[in-house]
């Protein structure tokens, strides 16, 4: 599986970005995608994920501001980030994790889209 997230940038408080992560390889039906940040200095922390029946879960830090989307016809995620602030700077990294046989498991990452909020 490979992931390959794109969409961050340079944006002004308040601003908006969409992030993109498309996934290639064997992906499953219960496979959840999602995205995860890591500001510098910190640790990587979770923020959306969501299962290809639509269930979504987002970080209390981001509820109301962010939403999490998904194509599966595409394997293919989206973060709609919106009322970006300077706290929400931080690389985004986009992760595919499921189950596997005999109680094993998968997880990978993509390779992380920069995310500058100015303020």
């Amino acid at each position: 599986v490979q992931l390959q997230a794109s969409g961050g940038g340079l944006v002004q408080s308040g601003g908006s970005l969409r992030l993109t992560c498309a996934a290639s390889g064997s992906i499953f039906n219960n496979d959840v995608m999602g995205w995860y940040r890591q500001a510098p200095g910190e640790q990587r922390v979770f923020i959306a994920t969501i299962t290809s029946g639509g269930s979504i879960y987002l970080a209390d830090s981001v509820k109301g501001r962010f939403t999490i989307s998904r194509d599966n016809a595409k394997n293919t995620i989206y973060l709609q980030m919106n009322s970006l602030k300077p706290e929400d700077t931080a690389v985004y990294y986009c992760n595919l994790a499921g189950p596997r046989p005999y109680g094993s498991s998968r997880s990978y990452w993509g390779q992380g889209t920069q995310v500058t909020v100015s303020s």
